[in-house]
């Protein structure tokens, strides 16, 4: 067991060290450039791939992306209690408390933990939350309306191709197969090194409120989540992918939407830094009752 423990949680351990000591050493790295081609190439590329030709029924999908929208509904209806208890606004706790990092640290997780029937269900799970978060998060951390910024975004198109040729079961062609899995190559081992790249890079105050929060936000993240899945009637393995991805630290955007808004960055940056080192205790131990 912790031989296949290791195994899941070294590639992430490796990936975030690498970003992190590059940092550390003074190196410079082109996060808005990496971002960017993750965010517009490589993100939809692995959706696709992954979708496409999942070995997933469009029920189990569906059932699997209502119950991470259900979850989101509880984690943000949760977060009225933690702000009172932590004695802050609910405006600051309640984005950090619905999303977590399903991508750049949940989707290797998952990868690793679950295989790729396992991983499907992850991406579900990481598809569902990318669309609140970049809407309704959005609209919380500024006046503007994101739906510009949502209309641009090449990931929502390459969900619906998918979710087409899921439905129709129309494959993709033999080269744009081989050229959308070839590029989706890039993304996980990015993710995880702008991960440790932005660890480095967080200025985190606030120490113990942030290890407080996450010993409040993880249990309820893993009861929200294995409850619902349960009401759902969601197999065993797609109940574990979103719990274990909802139970993810939070995510760095959280830091990004705060600092959009100034509602205390600081504070959310000790959050996102405290529940990410902490990930490193309690996933392995969340994986050990899962797998």
């Amino acid at each position: 067991m912790l031989a296949q423990l290791f195994a899941v949680m070294a590639p992430v351990l490796v990936g975030a060290g690498i970003g992190f000591g590059w940092i550390r050493f003074g190196l410079s790295y082109p996060t808005e450039f990496v971002t960017k081609l993750v965010f517009h190439i490589g993100t939809p590329a692995l959706v696709l791939a992954s979708l496409s030709n999942a070995d997933v029924e469009p029920h189990a999908f569906g059932l699997t992306l209502a119950t991470t929208f259900l979850v989101l509904a509880g984690m943000a209806a949760a977060s009225f209690g933690v702000a009172r208890l932590l004695g802050k606004s609910w405006r600051v706790i309640i984005s950090p408390m619905m999303y977590p990092n399903a991508g750049n640290m949940g989707l290797p997780v998952s990868l690793y933990a679950f295989g790729e029937t396992g991983f499907t269900y992850a991406m579900t799970a990481w598809v569902a939350n990318a669309l609140i978060q970049f809407t309704v998060g959005m609209m919380m951390a500024s006046r503007g309306s994101p739906l510009k910024a949502l209309v641009r975004n090449p990931t929502l198109y390459s969900i619906a191709i998918s979710l087409t040729l899921m439905l129709t079961g129309i494959p993709l062609p033999a080269w744009l197969d081989n050229t959308v899995h070839l590029l989706s190559g890039l993304t996980i081992p990015l993710m995880l090194i702008t991960l440790g790249v932005s660890l480095a890079s967080i200025q985190a105050r606030n120490l113990s409120s942030g290890f407080l929060f996450t010993l409040c936000r993880v249990p309820v993240a893993l009861a929200l989540s294995f409850g619902i899945a349960h009401l759902m009637g969601l197999s065993t393995l797609a109940a574990s992918a979103v719990a274990l991805q909802m139970s993810m630290p939070v995510a760095v955007y959280n830091y990004l939407f705060a600092q959009r808004s100034r509602r205390e960055p600081e504070y959310v940056a000790s959050l996102v830094f405290c529940s990410t080192l902490l990930a490193f205790l309690y996933l392995p131990l969340e994986l050990a009752f899962m797998l």
